[in-house]
């Protein structure tokens, strides 16, 4: 792994070396823009559209836009004389319990290892979390910005996780159509949706879970490479729900005793299946009401093409 951070946890007067590594990686298969003619990798570079010519990296300084095309210019000496002394310090504030923290406040994970003389501290914390069951809220400054942070047990290891100020996490308040706390629900509807959740529970096994596009994705890949023709992946037929009454019923159904995949709940009509055989007097009907329907909508389009015309010329008339 490779080392991102070097600095040391304090909490009272103990002091910890430690080194930092990112805990987590996207595993996304990421594409290369093409030029279509060629198949040359796209460039992308820095211009300035005023001097009309491409900007090297020294010639590139700060600034912040407080009004649209007025700027407040910051170099690095300005950032370092506001950075705060506990840049190379993970400095514990308080511990907590984990449970207080709602899952939306998490951002990126870290794994912590202690430094060639900070093993017995190291052993220390972590012994003394594990018994407590706490975890501590932190403070650390990494690339020149400062975070909230906790410090956790992840198995035998301490981990230090970034976490949202509860500024940056916006209210619920913001989010349009939410239903309100007192909809009114019919018990036997709850009753089955909670019998439906139970069913579904079982003990989190993160290895049952994964990312079968990225898989789908890499296989065509492979593919492509070996010259093989791509196979179209079959529809799968959706199930015709009628209410949420019979969603509930057949979810039920299906994961009595086992755990399953849930299934949608989303209310289809149901779509009426043509007659195999039809007499002539009901095709002649058909073919009537038919060519009804294709002049009405005939003369709509025409009556609609006349009022747009009509509209057009008088917006273009000078009063």
């Amino acid at each position: 792994m490779h080392t991102v951070w070097k600095g040391s946890i304090s909490f009272g007067l103990v002091n910890i070396p430690v080194r930092m590594f990112t805990a987590t990686e996207e595993r996304d298969i990421r594409f290369r823009q093409l030029h279509k003619e060629c198949n040359t990798p796209i460039k992308y570079t820095k211009m300035c559209p005023h001097c009309q010519r491409e900007v090297d990296t020294s010639e590139i300084i700060r600034g912040f836009e407080y009004e649209k095309g007025h700027f407040v210019m910051i170099d690095d000496d300005d950032l370092e004389a506001i950075t705060p002394e506990t840049r190379r310090a993970i400095e514990i504030i308080d511990f907590v319990d984990l449970s207080e923290i709602d899952p939306v406040y998490f951002h990126k994970s870290y794994f912590l290892s202690p430094q060639d003389t900070g093993e017995k501290a190291y052993a220390l914390l972590r012994s003394a979390m594990e018994q407590t069951g706490k975890i501590g809220v932190a403070q650390v400054t990494m690339r020149n910005r400062q975070s909230l942070a906790v410090i956790r047990l992840y198995e035998h290891c301490i981990m230090l996780e970034t976490i949202f100020y509860p500024d940056e996490v916006r209210p619920v308040s913001q989010v349009p159509a939410l239903p309100e706390a007192t909809v009114p629900l019919a018990e036997n509807e709850l009753k089955m949706a909670t019998e439906l959740i139970s069913n579904m529970t079982i003990p989190f096994d993160p290895a049952k879970y994964t990312d079968e596009y990225r898989s789908d994705l890499q296989k065509l890949i492979e593919k492509k490479l070996e010259g093989q023709e791509i196979a179209t992946a079959p529809t799968v037929a959706r199930t015709n729900v009628i209410d949420l009454m019979q969603a509930l019923k057949e979810s039920l159904e299906s994961t009595a005793g086992q755990a399953a995949l849930p299934i949608k709940i989303e209310p289809e009509p149901t779509p009426s299946k043509p007659a195999r055989k039809r007499t002539t007097a009901a095709s002649s009907s058909d073919k009537e009401q038919a060519s009804k329907k294709e002049t009405a909508a005939s003369l709509k389009k025409t009556t609609t093409t006349s009022t747009t015309k009509t509209l057009r010329k008088k917006k273009a008339t000078p009063v």
